[in-house]
């Protein structure tokens, strides 16, 4: 049903990618301004809808920056505040967003605030934080600001460049507008991607001589914990009554993952950023373990008294990862 919806939607998608691309030529002309900052910006983005790991990716850069004054702005997607907040440890996540929320929570030093007027948030940012590096997530098409690095996220399996447009596809920007990144990064590859594969994937993305294409794969970690001193090996779950919660937009590399350990589960799918009632947590929580991301752990967390999350991450091969850490600490 969804599939034919999407077909019957396609000259929607037209009259949508036909203000992508005006608006973008706007900006390409002059007509709209792009601002830069004093503070090095790096963004983290895509070209379609979720999916590609972007708060992993910020994570990670999280974590190579280590030592730095870092602060990380995002839009704050589906909170209940407004305008610009910045982050305390006693902000709930539905102010924050489950995203933002997950950060500070993980990263109690970062300085974490939500806008969706990034000028703004960064201006806010400066005068009250002043980081030495401030990462905007989710905000490659976010042309006002014109960031010092820009790191654009593309999933293995849904390159940008076989996309359409919403909504009978899932870009929400111009393939064209890749041409903008630093570099770009294909996310959740097989761990056998073989060189070969990986020179095809670079000409099909037709990247520029100035851009980088790298690779990385997700890696699970081997323990899944209840965000407290509870923790279990992941294959500790085979036998037990359990119930695989997914609130997010690409569920499929845990469901493989979980498949290849032999786990078996009831998959309890719902779309990104799920808010869950009352009514559907009755539907999981007498499983003996209620398994979930840490994303839509922390709009679970304190509602169920079984629930455990499995932890995420990028990775890259060292080749891969040393030139990614070499062109990030050259713009900070």
């Amino acid at each position: 049903m969804q599939q034919l919806l999407r077909k019957i939607a396609f000259p929607f998608s037209l009259i949508y990618a036909l203000v992508v691309h005006l608006r973008n030529a706007l900006y390409d002309v002059g007509v709209f301004t792009s601002v830069s900052y004093g503070t090095p910006t790096i963004c983290v983005g895509n070209l379609s809808v979720g999916g590609t790991g972007k708060t992993p990716m910020t994570e990670y850069l999280i974590r190579m920056l280590q030592g730095q004054r870092v602060a990380v702005l995002s839009r704050g997607y589906k909170r209940k505040s407004e305008g610009f907040l910045l982050a305390t440890p006693h902000t709930g996540v539905l102010d924050l967003g489950d995203e933002p929320y997950q950060l500070k929570k993980k990263f109690p030093e970062v300085a974490v605030a939500v806008d969706a007027d990034r000028r703004n948030g960064i201006a806010q940012l400066e005068e009250y934080v002043r980081p030495e590096v401030i990462i905007l997530d989710d905000a490659f098409q976010h042309r006002r600001v014109k960031p010092a690095f820009s790191i654009l996220l593309t999933m293995h399996s849904a390159l940008f460049v076989d996309d359409w447009y919403l909504p009978t596809g899932n870009l929400r920007d111009a393939k064209k507008e890749a041409q903008r990144a630093d570099v770009i990064i294909v996310t959740k590859c097989p761990a056998s991607l073989s060189s070969a594969e990986r020179e095809q994937i670079a000409k099909r993305l037709r990247a520029n001589a100035n851009q980088k294409v790298l690779f990385a794969t997700l890696e699970y970690h081997n323990e899944v914990t209840d965000g407290g001193q509870q923790r279990m090996e992941l294959l500790e779950l085979k036998g037990k009554q359990l119930a695989l919660v997914t609130g997010i937009a690409s569920p499929e590399p845990l469901v493989t993952h979980l498949n290849s350990m032999g786990i078996q589960f009831e998959h309890f799918e719902y779309g990104d950023h799920h808010h869950f009632t009352d009514k559907e947590i009755q539907q999981f929580k007498d499983h003996e373990v209620v398994l979930t991301t840490e994303k839509d752990f922390v709009r679970l967390e304190g509602r169920l008294k079984n629930l455990f999350y499995v932890q995420i991450a990028h990775s890259f091969d060292a080749k891969d990862r040393a030139v990614l850490e070499k062109m990030v600490k050259n713009v900070v």
